[in-house]
């Protein structure tokens, strides 16, 4: 190499590692990346079925918002085992799931108190099965998830490619993976039209 060219050549070297900084941080930016969330103090998530939105809060701050996928009938709220809805209202975390078919998995609490009622009035379930969902609320703790009212409602993974779940509301992996390692069992998630 000629004393000439050497700048050259380090003109090109600088240039390519200044390609290599932008596409990592154009990366870093997209979803090909892994997602973090940040460590929560007072988290609560908040599901808008219409707009198939998953919000996650921290003491009332929106802090993140992932697209989400439904049940297979998704406009209506669930009624019973098998009609591919996806519950609306208030329910809580009552499980988290490593081992779930559907990469992770957080367990909500339905079938709820209000559920109950109705089903029972509707002669849908026993007067056992209305005091054991009502005895769970009242615990925080996981409701018959075996009843004709339906249960197994979960927030998973498992991709947003359709509405495909059986009442349930899934994430992309990488968003289920950030979601399930920031938040608790007992966490309060909102399910809206």
């Amino acid at each position: 190499m000629k004393f000439g060219q050497r700048p050259v050549v380090l003109l090109a070297a600088a240039t390519v590692a200044g390609l290599v900084v932008a596409v990592a941080a154009w990366l870093n930016s997209t979803s090909i990346m892994k997602t973090k969330l940040p460590d929560l103090k007072e988290p609560a998530i908040v599901i808008r079925k219409r707009t198939r939105v998953l919000e996650v809060y921290d003491g009332g701050r929106l802090v993140s918002s992932f697209s989400t996928v439904l049940g297979s009938s998704p406009e209506l709220d669930k009624e019973v085992e098998g009609d591919g809805r996806t519950p609306e209202g208030e329910f809580y975390v009552f499980v988290k799931n490593p081992k779930s078919r559907f990469h992770l998995s957080l367990g909500l609490s339905y079938p709820t108190p209000d559920d109950a009622e109705r089903g029972l009035a509707d002669g849908l379930i026993s007067r056992e099965e209305h005091d054991a969902i009502i005895k769970a609320a009242s615990e925080k703790k996981m409701p018959p998830q075996k009843t004709r009212l339906g249960g197994e409602i979960y927030i998973h993974g498992g991709g947003i490619s359709r509405n495909w779940t059986h009442g349930c509301i899934a994430l992309e992996n990488d968003e289920m993976t950030a979601l399930f390692e920031v938040i608790p069992v007992g966490t309060r998630v909102t399910i809206l039209k």
